[in-house]
């Protein structure tokens, strides 16, 4: 007697594990690739963490080195540093996140509301652009504009005959200008999801409200941005997961090494690079490390809970 395949089992049967292979079989392949980036470059390397809680010898290496508990993470506490990182690293994701959305969805719904297709072709070729433009570019550029003495702000400044700025030896004026950079550069690449939402809206629901007397707002108000509610949710939680992870890039080429502004613009990247990098400081570093993927893991699943709560089919598990 032949065996029934998986495919051609009775409904309501419940398959084995590896019937269940079989039937799935083509799935799992294209998930093969995801899943061996992730066991490799992210499980793999975890007995690293063990460097947290050592000493760092070179000669002896990570399992060789001198066990010391904690004192690498109570050196971040006593320095005073972790809370400044910290601060910093939360507030500028939360900032990039919020205002990044909004800007993203704001722009998906005025580039739906385009009726000319040659100009709706051409505004999405100019949002997309500064995404391909390199961090280190943009900090070039940065720097030419704020710079004392030949930036053009200033040039322009002391041509109107007013004081020179000095953006460079204020700390203060970072956080406006780094959020305003991260915006111009990631708003219109963020704004391709949205707009593809956008377009799976069944056209009809859009007709039937036009024939009911709906103008745009309304159009925009009661239909669309219902309809964005789930993508929104759900690309806001997979945000969620990388708030306590800087953009490098970013913060990197357009500050540098400058200390003067650390207070309000170093976050947790850069400080483990220079840890690890310039000082030379590994367990240092991976103590950090280790402290923002406990932190990540916390806020997503805190926030996936209280969704799951509120929404269930909007959370991620």
């Amino acid at each position: 007697m032949s065996k029934v395949s998986a495919a051609e089992a009775p409904v309501g049967k419940k398959l084995g594990f590896f019937a269940k292979v079989r039937k799935y079989r083509t799935l799992i392949f294209m998930c093969l690739p995801t899943c061996l980036f992730f066991f490799f470059f992210s499980y793999v390397p975890l007995p690293g963490i063990w460097v947290a809680f050592v000493k760092y010898n070179y000669q002896k290496g990570i399992f060789g080195s001198r066990f010391v508990g904690l004192q690498n993470f109570e050196f971040m506490v006593q320095s005073g540093k972790l809370w400044t990182l910290t601060r910093n690293t939360i507030l500028y994701n939360v900032a990039f996140i919020i205002l990044g959305n909004l800007f993203a969805v704001f722009m998906a719904i005025l580039l739906n509301e385009i009726r000319s297709k040659a100009f709706k072709k051409v505004s999405q070729t100019m949002m997309f652009l500064p995404y391909f433009i390199s961090h280190v570019l943009i900090g070039v550029l940065v720097f030419n504009f704020l710079n004392y003495d030949t930036g053009f702000v200033n040039t322009l400044l002391s041509r109107w005959g007013f004081e020179r700025w000095q953006p460079y030896a204020d700390p203060s004026c970072w956080p406006g200008i780094l959020i305003f950079i991260y915006l111009w550069q990631q708003s219109g690449y963020n704004s391709v999801v949205y707009f593809a939402a956008i377009m799976g809206i069944d056209g009809e629901i859009i007709e039937a409200a036009r024939v009911d007397g709906a103008n745009a707002f309304q159009k925009i108000r009661y239909i669309i941005l219902p309809s964005l509610r789930p993508t929104i949710v759900i690309l806001l939680l997979f945000a969620l997961g990388g708030i306590v992870k800087g953009n490098f890039g970013l913060f990197y080429n357009i500050i540098g090494t400058n200390s003067l502004l650390y207070e309000t613009t170093d976050i947790i990247e850069t400080f483990v690079y220079r840890a690890s990098v310039t000082d030379f400081n590994f367990s240092t570093a991976s103590a950090v490390g280790f402290y923002q993927s406990l932190i990540g893991f916390g806020i997503v699943m805190t926030v996936n809970y209280i969704v799951k709560k509120i929404e269930p089919d909007y959370s991620l598990f």
